[in-house]
């Protein structure tokens, strides 16, 4: 039986405008009435992601920043930050390449390494409270995510292997829509932080469903019972899943969710 629904937002919950579909809040509210909880499993940071799921903030749990910030019922459970001088090296190798442009994430501030313009808006990367910096914040400043903009989408591909060679020691680079690419924590994922959902409520990797479109959603579709990858996901992701639902824009997590529900009804 299936006790906790994780799903990825970008690509993957969210509508082709970026939107929370309207029904998806009752779906939720529904299935916990049922016994299955709902957790949203997102690169965004969770200040942004309490913004998206206001209705039913107190109803869910939240794994933020690509497992960085971990809420389990409105409690912070974890929160792994940046190794400054790891932060240091990153920095010093993106300045090898001309087409990357550096974005690091405090709780609440997008600190941009290069003029505001240069960076596309795209899925995740809508840049909350972006400020230009011309250094590195201090070893103070909890740097939460860290995102790389590539400004050509033919060399994403490249400069994420690039990257990988030059800093595989500290970070996971996986490619994030078209032109952006996510700097992970080694041993810091999406699935890491719904092992700590699972275990606070004694749930099995059998008992999960989970949704995901991009390569950050790669560890969690690997580790759970039910396995679903968006009609629009990458390849990879279809290729581990098992099996492939609609498309975002058709709401096929919200189509799952229901099919679901009704099953228990």
């Amino acid at each position: 039986m299936i006790k906790l629904i994780a799903s990825d937002m970008d690509g993957t919950l969210l509508d082709e405008h970026s939107q929370v579909p309207p029904e998806t809040y009752d779906l939720i509210l529904g299935l916990r009435e049922h016994g299955v909880r709902f957790a949203v499993s997102s690169g965004r940071r969770y200040d942004t992601l309490c913004e998206f799921f206001a209705p039913v903030i107190d109803q869910m749990d939240f794994v933020a920043s690509n497992g960085a910030q971990v809420y389990v019922d409105g409690r912070m459970v974890d929160r792994e930050v940046f190794s400054h001088s790891a932060i240091l090296r990153l920095e010093e190798i993106i300045r090898f390449f001309d087409c990357l442009h550096l974005v690091l994430f405090d709780r609440t501030s997008s600190f941009l390494f290069d003029d505001t313009e240069i960076y596309e808006r795209e899925i995740d990367k809508d840049l909350p409270r972006a400020c230009r910096v011309y250094k590195t914040p201090g070893p103070e400043v909890n740097i939460l995510k860290a995102s790389i903009y590539c400004d050509d989408h033919d060399k994403t591909m490249d400069m994420a292997y690039a990257l990988s060679r030059e800093l595989s020691d500290k970070f996971v680079f996986a490619p994030s829509g078209s032109k952006w690419i996510d700097v992970m924590q080694l041993g810091v994922t999406k699935a890491t932080g719904i092992q700590q959902v699972m275990h606070a409520h004694n749930i099995t990797a059998d008992e999960v469903m989970a949704f995901g479109d991009a390569m950050n959603d790669y560890e969690i579709l690997r580790m759970v019972g039910d396995a679903c990858a968006m009609g629009n996901a990458r390849y990879a992701i279809r290729q581990i899943s098992n099996r492939v639902v609609g498309t975002n824009v058709e709401h096929g997590v919200q189509q799952e969710m229901r099919r679901l529900l009704e099953s228990l009804s």
